[in-house]
């Protein structure tokens, strides 16, 4: 027994690495997806002090949105454009009706705003669009969707042409969001904000403005993570519960670090990966991808409370 957790899972990689890679990969791709969920909750806990409850259902309605527009008639990009504009116009509603009138309000009532939000979308993505599941238009959109094969080691390692665009796009995103933050004014006021809520204000920075930035990029990162999730799994309510994986990300790499998010989901996209593959199935059975990053991240808030990038926080009495 102490054998197959200790020994034969390492003697398996050696043995074989062209399959250590392909699930490696695997867990790559699943875990830039974690990543970009997690940094939609990040943006807006660091400028609003809110955990954004909502930002799973976004993922969902966004995919629904470009699926439901195009099966009007209208072009694959047009579609994507206008669920741009749809993002936006949430985001602006969701300032001016929902968070506006709860300014100065205990954080649990802000999160408890942002669980109404979600059931709304729901039952209003419901209504729209209705409950099945879909087909995300991954052709339409020019996403490649064969594969490349590889022989690294005299092996074999299969790359879908959709994993790569995944990594290539999500790898884009987090660059020019990273540069948005460090280089332009209003990425400024966001870290600013971040850092320091009185202050921020104190020198004319505007909540409601950041307030509807942020929540119109965690609105950008929804439709990105909703049309790669949505062309390898279908578009469907239930990506709401996949988005919620970000939630050990968020705790392994702090609830405040955009660096944080980035290295968590990786993390946990490799490590679930790893673990399935090498002691899941040969000792549980399989399926541990459903509770290994949760049991992962409270291993470390045992020992890390603010997680492996938040700050530590010092109060003296």
């Amino acid at each position: 027994m102490l054998a197959d957790i200790f020994i034969n899972p390492f003697v398996d990689m050696v043995q074989a690495p062209d399959f250590l890679m392909q699930v490696l990969w695997e867990g790559l791709v699943s875990g830039i997806l974690y990543a970009l969920i997690a940094l939609g909750f990040v943006l807006i806990f660091r400028s609003s002090r809110i955990f954004n409850f909502a930002q799973g259902i976004m993922v969902v309605f966004a995919a629904l949105t470009l699926v439901g527009l195009h099966a009007y008639g209208i072009p694959a990009w047009i579609s994507v454009l206008l669920t741009l504009g749809v993002m936006y116009g949430l985001a602006v509603s969701i300032e001016r009706v929902v968070l506006r009138p709860l300014v100065g309000s205990p954080d649990i009532i802000l999160f408890m705003a942002t669980i109404g939000v979600t059931l709304f979308l729901i039952g209003f993505g419901e209504i729209i669009f209705g409950g099945e599941n879909k087909v995300m238009i991954t052709s339409e959109l020019g996403i490649p969707t064969g594969d490349t094969v590889l022989e690294p080691f005299d092996g074999l390692l299969i790359l879908q042409h959709l994993d790569i665009t995944v990594v290539v796009v999500a790898t884009l995103l987090v660059g020019a969001l990273l540069a948005f933050l460090n280089y332009t004014s209003m990425g400024r006021a966001i870290r600013a904000l971040g850092d320091d809520h009185q202050a921020a204000l104190s020198v004319g920075i505007s909540l409601q403005t950041i307030w509807v930035l942020v929540w119109f990029i965690a609105g950008i990162i929804a439709l990105v993570t909703g049309i790669a999730w949505g062309a390898r799994a279908g578009v469907s309510f239930a990506l709401e519960v996949i988005a919620y994986k970000a939630l050990p990300v968020l705790m392994l790499g702090g609830l405040e670090s955009i660096t944080g998010a980035i290295v968590g989901g990786l993390m946990i996209g490799m490590l679930e990966k790893l673990f399935e593959i090498y002691w899941g199935q040969p000792l549980l059975g399989g399926n541990t991808e459903t509770w290994f990053a949760f049991v992962l991240a409270l291993v470390v808030l045992l020992f890390r409370p603010q997680g492996l990038f938040g700050e530590k926080i010092i109060e003296r009495v």
